[in-house]
């Protein structure tokens, strides 16, 4: 054998490992990209994934432009604090608050609060609307003489006792998508998934006392 061929031979080895070696860096890199996004991706959806395990959960499901003109034509002849329980984005905050209310959210999942003030923000009515990171079940609600809520029916029993006994006799609720199960409205508006119901505090504020006395009946 030639001293040229054994050159040639001694060398192919050499190339094989650094080939071996490239393709290993870009399995890694690969890997790594892969890894990244799919944490990435969890970041960004676990809040909105997480209120669907909760015993009770309030998920996020956007309303309709119809449903949130609904609210409004409900609350025409309203002003005041409005808060809306389980702001989501913040459409209806931001939309109340450009009819005039002092508008407040509250919202457990905290993408969804960030979003909402930038949007207020960049729709320019930042200074009249506020939102908050927090669970309705641990929030007072008796500063606000008008409440949105799009609720589910496992809560709305007990939002009910919570909101007779906090808000003021003054207090307007209105109910998207599903109704409270004891309270008579005094109105609706729109149908089908659409529908809200309007309820008046003086009215169901007047049954808390014998709910309340029912209720301890009951745990005796």
């Amino acid at each position: 054998m030639s001293q040229e061929e054994l050159l040639l031979d001694s060398g192919q080895p050499n190339e094989n490992n650094r080939d071996r070696k490239s393709r290993s860096r870009i399995g890694l890199v690969v890997t790594g990209l892969v890894g990244g996004s799919l944490v990435a991706l969890y970041a960004v959806a676990a809040p909105f994934v997480a209120p669907a395990l909760r015993k009770v959960c309030l998920p996020f499901v956007p309303a309709t432009t119809t449903q949130v003109e609904n609210v409004l034509k409900a609350l025409r002849a309203r002003s005041g604090t409005l808060v809306d329980i389980g702001s989501g984005d913040g459409r209806i905050v931001i939309a109340a608050a450009k009819h005039g209310f002092h508008a407040s959210g509250f919202e457990l999942n905290p993408w969804l609060v960030w979003y909402s003030r930038y949007r207020a923000w960049r729709e320019g009515v930042y200074r009249s609307t506020s939102f908050h990171i927090s669970d309705l079940w641990k929030v007072s609600f008796a500063q606000y003489s008008n409440v949105v809520i799009f609720g589910v029916p496992q809560m709305m029993e007990k939002l009910e006792l919570k909101l007779a006994s906090e808000l003021p006799r003054s207090a307007k609720v209105v109910a998207c998508r599903f109704p409270f199960p004891t309270w008579i409205p005094e109105s609706t508006a729109g149908e089908g998934i659409d529908t809200v119901w309007v309820y008046d505090a003086k009215t169901f504020k007047s049954h808390l006392p014998r709910r309340k006395l029912n209720s301890e009946h009951t745990s005796w």
